[in-house]
């Protein structure tokens, strides 16, 4: 059966962190495929600043790649999907091995929906970040991906500007974008 890894998130916008994210996962992780899975509605938000389908066509984008799948699962669900049942979805078709994580969601892991069943079925690789400390002690299986990219999504909202962004900053928005 075909091994793979789901990155899921709200890809408001997606950036030149989340790709380093998936280069890396490429490199390390014994998969054959990883799904990148942008969200209807992240479940813990109310709202996105971008419409659905503008984000998903961003992530098609930006992780061009020919052991990359974009896929539109949750958005075509037309609500907020948990990841809980996106790995479901998934284990019908493939085997689904690991869900790539950034290191801030692991503060908030336990209050994830299904936690134990997402905990006891698959490894978590977690992209580490810039002073952000690896607690894992609830994990069963994880796997570290070193990567410090110094970006976010918030932060490029905030910046679209361009107004106080410095020059590295903003090529890397101009890549995604161009």
């Amino acid at each position: 059966m075909v091994k793979i890894a789901i990155f899921g998130g709200s890809f408001d916008p997606p950036h030149l962190g989340h790709k380093a994210i998936v280069d890396k996962a490429l490199e390390i992780l014994d998969i054959d495929k990883l799904i990148v899975v942008p969200t209807y509605l992240n479940p813990f938000k109310s709202s996105s600043s971008a419409i659905p389908i503008d984000r998903f066509n961003w992530a098609t984008k930006v992780f061009e790649n020919s052991r990359v799948v974009v896929s539109d699962f949750e958005i075509k669900q037309n609500r907020a999907v948990y990841t809980s049942q996106t790995i479901q979805y998934y284990n019908s078709l493939y085997s689904v091995k690991y869900l790539i994580i950034g290191a801030d969601n692991l503060k908030s892991l336990n209050k994830w929906y299904n936690f134990k069943y997402l905990n006891d079925n698959i490894t978590w690789a977690i992209a580490s970040r810039d002073g952000i400390k690896l607690e894992t002690a609830e994990l069963k299986s994880w796997v570290r991906l070193d990567v410090e990219a110094d970006i976010s999504s918030s932060f490029i909202r905030k910046e679209l500007n361009f107004d106080s962004v410095d020059n590295k900053i903003k090529d890397d928005i101009k890549k995604v974008y161009n």
